[in-house]
């Protein structure tokens, strides 16, 4: 077996690992090395095609390839060590990492400081308990994404897009300009679960149907999908009987939900939270694990890259200071707490002295007008008067939080404004 020395070991390549491992070095660090088990670097953004990416961090529109390729080129300048076409196979409690590839076998890789950045996968159609038979033809909105944009491959010839998840959209745009017909978008929510600029530009733009309160009851066909069955859910999300429509198609999309890719942080020791799907986090984005952070859509499925990009500069400075000796293992963090109005809020909890802290969460509810408000106690931290808030669009503020007890984050609805 092969071993490894380094300090900072950042396992995964696409856009968080690929910040993190720039940042650690840019802070110091001069081991880093990225073990990508793809056989190139970027993860997902090499099948985005589509534009929207970097807005925030470039003050531009890009590609989701041309996103990824600018950090790709850091690595490539920098004496970042990589590894691709590695599988980790499992993280041990001393930080020592187990991996494999092709050309080296077995690798036992010894570090200071883990940045988990294993991005998120989709819901499967066994996920969402659809009935029927499994033929060809049920694909999820990423493999639709794959095949099209980066194979050439066209799935289907009509398609039906079960959830509305940003993926699904953007998909529903592109098998239009493809030439691919789509019949319409079903959500069982009453709500929908992408973006509004994504509703506007992917479905309203090419006169796609959105149906809420509606679902797929049952997949028709043997060796290939030949129909689907779609009827409305009442407030219990069960199909009301009577509204059952069947649609001939031979391609049905799943959008129905991105989850956290979590197995590696569960098997060494990491504890997840049920309301993010991602680990427990403090301010540095460190796990309860001493020495393992962790970024991106790994730590909390966010709607941005940007936002994935600088979760993993701030896990990235957390594991240079770790390194350094300068973060305790502090037992009893105070809890930061998701208060009226909101789903979740990442980080999780706090050191006494945090500082600077930048926060990240999603509302539970569509609101009009609310003010946003970090409290510890009765001292108000950071108050913001938001307009036009759905769960599907992440918020983030900074704010001084060192000091005092439990956090509480809230949405306090303007009254007559929703």
């Amino acid at each position: 077996m092969k071993r490894v020395e380094i300090d900072i070991a950042v396992i995964g390549g696409g856009p968080a690992g690929l910040a993190a491992a720039l940042k650690a070095r840019e802070l110091g660090a001069e081991k880093v090395l990225i073990l990508e088990r793809n056989i190139e670097l970027g993860g997902i953004l090499q099948q985005c095609i589509h534009d929207g990416f970097g807005i925030h961090r470039f003050d531009k529109r890009l590609s989701g390839t041309q996103y990824a390729q600018l950090f790709i080129d850091a690595v490539e300048q920098s004496d970042i060590a990589v590894k691709l076409d590695t599988m980790v196979l499992e993280i041990g409690a001393d930080k020592t990492i187990y991996a494999c590839n092709k050309s080296e076998g077995m690798l036992e890789i010894n570090s200071g400081a883990i940045v988990l950045a294993m991005g998120c996968r989709e819901r499967t159609a066994s996920q969402v308990l659809i009935h029927g038979d499994r033929p060809a033809g049920v694909l999820t909105a990423g493999a639709v994404q794959r095949y099209i944009n980066m194979e050439g491959y066209l799935p289907g010839s009509k398609a039906v897009i079960l959830g509305s998840g940003d993926i699904g959209l953007i998909m529903a745009r592109r098998m239009i300009l493809e030439g691919l017909a789509v019949e319409g978008v079903y959500e069982v929510m009453a709500a929908p679960g992408g973006l509004t600029r994504n509703l506007v530009q992917c479905l309203d733009d090419f006169e796609i149907p959105l149906h809420l309160s509606t679902t797929v009851t049952a997949v028709h066909g043997r060796k290939r999908v030949e129909a689907v069955t779609v009827a409305q859910v009442d407030g219990a999300m069960k199909p009301v009987a009577g509204t059952e429509r069947r649609i001939e198609c031979d391609l049905l999309v799943l959008a129905v939900g991105l989850i956290p890719e979590n197995e590696l942080s569960r098997a060494a020791g990491v504890e997840i939270d049920p309301r993010s799907g991602g680990p427990l986090l403090d301010e540095n984005f460190m796990t309860g694990v001493p020495g393992i952070f962790a970024a991106g859509n790994v730590a909390v499925v966010f709607d941005l890259v940007d936002y994935v990009s600088a979760s993993g500069e701030i896990a990235a400075a957390g594991a240079v200071n770790y390194l350094r000796g300068k973060l305790g293992e502090e037992k009893s963090r105070r809890p930061v707490k998701a208060g009226e109005n909101v789903n979740f809020v990442v980080p999780q909890r706090l050191g006494r002295e945090c500082g600077e802290t930048t926060f990240f969460l999603r509302v539970s509810s569509p609101q009009k007008a609310a003010t946003l408000s970090c409290c510890s106690g009765k001292k108000l931290l950071f108050k913001k008067r938001c307009r036009f808030l759905a769960p599907p669009e992440m918020l983030t503020f900074t704010a001084d939080a060192s000091g005092g007890d439990e956090l509480v984050i809230a949405l306090k609805e303007e009254a007559g404004r929703r």
